[in-house]
């Protein structure tokens, strides 16, 4: 068999007993001297359109909301909505240290693309080593201060982005999105099994838009039928799941700017206790 030429991709490299891998292969980026992550949890699916940034948004909210210092990176560079989503208009300053994040309503620090744009329909189409460098710059450049969970908002798919992310930045788990859809649970399998391939570990499933309560009658209607999560955790071993509904609330806060005040009822406490269990457990450890 043909020595096989290093690519320094660690997390998908099938060489066995490489000397790379053995040291821990290469370092990765350090944060500046005013910043203190001790947790970072990306938030990914398979597909777009199923709300996986409205997902980062609550969670990121839930959290802060429970007393824990959070942050969001968007990483989904050509298609950024967090700011949207917080109502954010100021954009990214600068001092000798590093970049200032805007910060939301409740105090969350956020860096995005698009703040760093003149306009907020600009299209941003750079190549994939472009979007590689600004993701590395948003983790290493950036005053994000004592940071207790750092929530990074992935671009859909598995393309080279989950990759750079992955394997430049220290993911202690992921959360995934679906929707109640047989194609959309196959496609979650495809993003955890890589995960898994990465040695990235699966914390929960979200299932949004899983039914719709008629505010007449009171009850639950699957438009896009019979809800999957816990059968597609199951399946893949996930030790959380929740689903959210297909709420028109959602579109109004998330236009106005004020997702921070929708209500989940509890309804991603499983998957809360779940990062904080994987927080504590690292802590620990």
């Amino acid at each position: 068999m043909a020595e096989q030429e290093c690519t320094h991709e660690c997390g998908s490299c099938g060489v066995a007993g490489c000397g790379d891998r053995t040291e821990g292969g290469p370092q990765l980026p350090q944060t500046n001297a005013r910043s203190s992550i001790k947790h970072v949890i990306g938030v990914v699916s398979g597909k777009g359109g199923v709300g996986k940034s409205l997902v980062t948004s609550l969670l990121a909210s839930e959290m802060r909301k429970r007393g824990h210092k959070v942050g969001i990176l968007d990483a989904d560079v050509t298609g950024p909505s967090i700011p949207k989503t917080f109502g954010i208009v100021s954009k990214l300053t600068a001092d000798q240290d590093g970049i200032n994040p805007a910060l939301t309503e409740s105090g969350i620090p956020v860096m995005s693309v698009n703040l760093m744009l003149p306009a907020d329909d600009m299209p941003v189409a750079w190549r994939g080593p472009v979007v590689t460098g600004i993701i590395n710059q948003f983790w290493s450049e950036t005053n994000w201060g004592e940071i207790d969970y750092l929530f990074v908002d992935m671009p859909p798919g598995t393309s080279d982005v989950f990759l750079t992310v992955f394997q430049s930045l220290p993911v202690d788990g992921i959360v995934t999105v679906s929707a109640p859809q047989d194609l959309v649970a196959m496609i979650v399998g495809k993003a955890v099994n890589l995960a898994h391939n990465l040695n990235v570990p699966v914390i929960g499933l979200v299932e949004n838009m899983a039914y719709f309560k008629c505010d007449e009658c009171g009850k639950q209607h699957f438009i896009f039928g019979q809800p999957q999560g816990e059968a597609v955790a199951r399946k893949y071993a996930i030790p959380s799941h929740a689903t959210l509904p297909l709420d028109p609330a959602f579109a109004r806060l998330c236009d106005a700017g004020k997702v921070e005040d929708y209500d989940v009822e509890g309804a991603l406490d499983a998957i809360i206790e779940q990062v904080e269990k994987a927080h504590r457990e690292k802590q620990e450890a």
